[in-house]
């Protein structure tokens, strides 16, 4: 065997492992390990200038392509402690990053060293592992025992914390009989399934919720053919989005008090059973429990046990990996098919797409400023099937959610259940990392943006180009709706007067200068017929100098968006909804 320092080791094993991409930035305590990392070559690294960004972008980067896994390096000090929103991000979507800290010696780790902080008690709470190793020898298994955590059962996030000493310490390691850990799934059974489908079979009016662990299980295909072999229809929910496409005529809209779609939800309120895989029943898709649940039967498929339950309880539960369930489904189905054992579904199926030509919502407006409808109209003219959205959490996220399109999975990539603002600029150039050759087109709004503005520069410095639509009405603008029920704006106003950019009209700041200023392109839109222009002058640019564009569109500073507080039989649409085809002209569905 060869005697080495335990970084070369761990560098070694993040080779062997797959995980080859890092984001990061480097310090003193944890300087051994790039050191490492530099020797070796095998690791490719982009510099944040946040680390809290840094985590971000590792989470892009394992969300855009199967069996990524994204690193996220720096000290243990304020960079582990920047990593924490990273981690909650990542472990609340169930995302595997690995973030790997520096720490001062293990003989100071009790005396108030400089920049010491017991990051692994700290990100505990917020990691499937969270270990500071104090024996060199054990640095090896560490790794080890972190690819497995992060792979096994509901993925999630491992923190493994490295004090100086172990890092430069020698140990014997052979990295060329070095294997990874075996991973097991739970998988349903035989007679799971089959009880499942005579569930199914009696309902007459059934619907699939199709969850992230659908996605995560790389098992969109099992979850079409099943769908068309049943003839049930699907709602993704937000995180499962992509999963069948929007197009297809098995696709039923999606459902909640927010991200939701009108025909969605009134299909999952004329239901009688619903079996959900892979999903969490999070609550702003399923609103009041009481309504949601009402009359009708629930199955649940997750890999975790112990999410069975959870929210409320299925009338039958299986503990499984999405992919595995599905596939039994499949083979059970397949064998009722062919002694004519299916229920035909097709008049509840076509009473489903009947819906959509009667619930779509308006999106051609010509007013200025804009209407932020208008906006992604000309996003899903302007962007094909194969683009791969970006964002996170307020008004922008949520009403993109009810007029974009996404066809293919792993092309909404959304902050889902922690929602940080600043996710979405990190977080695009994580995924635009990993898709080098594809359109990549990031969603914020004012506030969003601004939050971890600097990370622009990483975009210019790597040469990680993508296209960042900007709507913004200079307002906290989901906060100033929730503010409506309190009778108050307060502290939600962005505006002032720039004395430096009197052409932003009051909107404050003025992204155009900050994001040239950052070592990128921007275009600042005014005009509703200006804006596919726009996206196109982007694409153009982006292609030319592989940096990231910023399209800034300026809105009306007040819109209230579909949604509803508590029920999702209530919500609540300020707007009126299409009528003919000129109302939603990128609508999935014809309207006239």
């Amino acid at each position: 065997m060869a005697r080495m320092r335990t970084v070369d080791a761990a560098v070694l094993i993040l080779e062997r492992e797959g995980a080859t991409q890092a984001f990061g930035l480097p310090g003193a305590a944890i300087n051994p390990f790039y050191s490492a990392m530099k020797a070796h070559g095998g690791i490719k690294h982009v510099l944040a200038r946040h680390v809290e960004a840094a985590s971000h972008m590792a989470e892009g980067f394992t969300r855009a392509k199967p069996g990524n896994i994204g690193i996220c390096i720096g000290t243990s000090g304020p960079a582990g402690t920047d990593m924490v929103t990273g981690l909650y991000a990542a472990s609340a979507d169930s995302i595997p990053i690995l973030c790997i800290t520096g720490q001062a010696p293990v003989s100071k780790l009790h005396k108030e060293d400089f920049q010491a902080v017991d990051i692994a008690s700290i990100a505990k709470p917020l990691a499937k592992w969270a270990h500071t190793v104090l024996e060199p020898a054990q640095v090896p298994g560490a790794f080890q025992k972190a690819f497995w955590l992060m792979r096994e059962g509901r993925p999630g996030p491992v923190l493994i914390d490295l004090p100086i000493d172990v890092q430069l310490a020698e140990i014997e390691f052979d990295i060329d009989t070095y294997e990874p850990l075996p991973v097991a799934r739970p998988a349903a059974t035989r007679a799971q399934a089959a009880k499942v489908l005579q569930m199914l079979n009696a309902a007459k009016r059934p619907l699939i919720i199709a969850g992230g662990g659908i996605i995560n299980a790389d098992a969109d295909a099992l979850l079409v053919k099943f769908a068309e072999l049943t003839g049930v229809p699907v709602v993704p929910t937000l995180m499962g989005w992509g999963t069948i496409a929007d197009d297809h005529e098995l696709n039923a809209g999606m459902v909640g008090l927010q991200t939701s779609h009108i025909y969605g939800n009134e299909s999952l309120l004329a239901s009688d059973f619903v079996l959900g895989i892979g999903n969490r029943w999070a609550n702003r898709h399923t609103g009041g429990l009481d309504t949601y649940t009402m009359d009708r039967k629930f199955v649940h498929v997750d890999i975790e046990p112990t999410q069975i339950g959870r929210v409320f309880a299925p009338d039958y539960g299986i503990v499984s990996d999405a992919g595995a369930a599905l596939e039994q489904f499949i083979a059970v189905a397949e064998s009722l098919d062919a002694v004519g054992g299916l229920t035909d579904h097709g008049d509840w199926a076509e009473q489903v797409r009947a819906r959509r030509a009667t619930g779509q919502r308006k999106t051609h407006f010509e007013n200025v400023p804009l209407k932020p409808q208008r906006v992604y109209e000309e996003m899903n003219k302007a962007f094909g099937r194969d683009t791969r959205y970006v964002t996170t959490i307020g008004l922008s996220q949520i009403q993109a959610s009810q007029l974009l399109h996404v066809y293919k999975p792993r092309h909404w990539i959304n902050a889902g259940q922690a929602g940080p603002l600043g996710w979405t600029l990190p977080a695009a150039l994580g995924v635009a990392t990993a898709c080098k050759d594809e359109q990549v087109v990031a969603l914020s709004g004012d506030y969003d943006f601004q939050f971890l503005i600097e990370e622009l520069a990483v975009g210019a410095q790597f040469n990680i180009p993508y296209i960042h639509v900007l709507v913004n009405n200079s307002y906290l603008g989901l906060i100033r709706q929730a503010q409506r029920a309190f009778e108050m704006d307060y502290y939600v106003q962005l505006d002032f007067e720039n004395i430096n950019s009197p052409e932003v009209n009051g909107y404050g700041v003025d992204h155009v200068k900050v994001a040239e200023g950052l070592g990128c392109k921007a275009i600042r839109v005014f005009e509703p017929q200006d804006i596919g222009p726009a996206f196109e002058k982007a694409k153009s640019l982006m292609a030319e100098f592989k940096v990231p564009v910023v399209v800034e569109c300026i809105l009306e500073r007040v819109t209230n968006v579909s949604m509803g507080a508590r029920e999702i039989n209530e919500v609540v649409e300020f707007e009126e909804l299409a009528s003919a085809f000129v109302d939603a002209p990128t609508a999935t569905v014809p309207l006239d």
